[in-house]
């Protein structure tokens, strides 16, 4: 019963997942272009360091659409890819927060290289803006003050998990020899 909640639950994180990234790539036509001639085309997104603790995440395949969109394959996995992307995730809370603030995250690129360029490109290139959709719904002062607040928030966030992982490592590596050993 469970695994079966988690595999419903994944399918509808992954398919808002590819809607998201779809509303970012076509809020910049440039990033369209770049894709369409790839139309057709299969990657394939793994995450790399996945913490064991958390449950496993599957390889995301994804398939390049005529208008230069993307396509979640669901659960099939091709076989050869033309492209591999491995992300890292060794600190899921971290490359979220870090994502949030505009930070590209660590990735390794394999396969074809013309989709290649343009897939780096993409993670080159885009972010989320997510003051403009707030202004769409809620005016430009509004959202304005709100995007404020939220880096601020972001930035703390992202401090105290850097603070946390830094203490969780020196616990693990037990004595450094640091100021505060004895």
């Amino acid at each position: 019963m469970l695994h079966s909640l988690q595999a419903l639950a994944s399918a509808a994180v992954m398919e808002r997942t590819i809607l998201l990234a779809n509303h970012v790539i076509a809020a910049e036509p440039v990033a369209m272009q770049r894709l369409q001639p790839h139309a057709g085309r299969c990657l394939l997104l793994t995450l790399q360091g996945w913490p064991t603790l958390l449950p496993a995440m599957p390889p995301l395949a994804i398939r390049i659409t005529p208008a230069g969109l993307l396509e979640w394959c669901g659960e099939a996995v091709p076989e050869a890819p033309e492209l591999r992307v491995s992300v890292d995730a060794s600190n899921p809370a971290l490359a979220f927060l870090q994502a949030l603030g505009g930070e590209k995250p660590r990735i390794e690129v394999a396969g074809d290289a013309q989709l290649a360029t343009d897939v780096n490109w993409l993670f080159d290139n885009l972010r989320w803006d997510l003051e403009d959709d707030l202004a769409r719904l809620i005016g430009d002062a509004p959202a304005r003050e709100l995007a404020k607040f939220g880096a601020g928030v972001a930035a703390s966030l992202r401090e105290a998990v850097r603070g946390i992982g830094s203490l969780a490592s020196r616990l693990r590596g037990g004595n450094s020899g640091g100021p505060g050993s004895r």
